[in-house]
């Protein structure tokens, strides 16, 4: 396991009994070097959305978990937040949570010249999702292939 994966489980351990004490929904974390910084993000949410009194009640207990365990070589920030208005799509639940509606699909690699792909999300399963381009109109594509997924949003 790589140290940024390693990190991102032992983290997502800590701060699960946190998340559900509060009943709130782990959507992920991740560990990243920006610059010269690293930082510990750790994404947070609830039906109706989440608050800043809500993403400090979880912070700080994280934080002291963290001291306590200190398995994190490196200096870091920790970023308790929202996921936002631009959710990604990664876990079953985000698939869920998003069938039947409209969804834009960024890809590594071009499928008939495109990299993004809008359509609604019609399933998925371990390896797929398959996307509704128009009426009667499916493709399917891997989900290796798939850089980022979330729902469209029409600005």
């Amino acid at each position: 396991m790589s140290k940024r994966k390693d990190v991102e489980a032992k983290t997502e351990e800590l701060v699960m009994p946190l998340i559900d004490e509060k009943g709130f929904e782990f959507v992920d974390t991740e560990f990243v070097k920006e610059g010269n910084s690293y930082y510990l993000r750790v994404f947070v949410d609830k039906p109706g959305g989440i608050t800043i009194d809500d993403l400090e009640s979880v912070s700080r207990p994280l934080s002291d978990k963290l001291d306590e365990k200190d398995f994190i070589d490196e200096q870091y920030i920790l970023e308790v937040s929202s996921p936002g208005l631009g959710r990604p799509m990664k876990k079953d639940r985000d698939f869920d949570r998003n069938l039947e509606k409209v969804c834009e699909i960024h890809l590594y690699k071009a499928i008939d010249g495109e990299k993004e792909i809008v359509g609604l999300l019609k399933s998925y399963d371990k390896e797929t999702i398959t996307i509704e381009i128009e009426e009667g109109n499916e493709i399917k594509i891997d989900r290796a292939d798939v850089s980022l997924a979330r729902e469209y949003i029409e600005f």
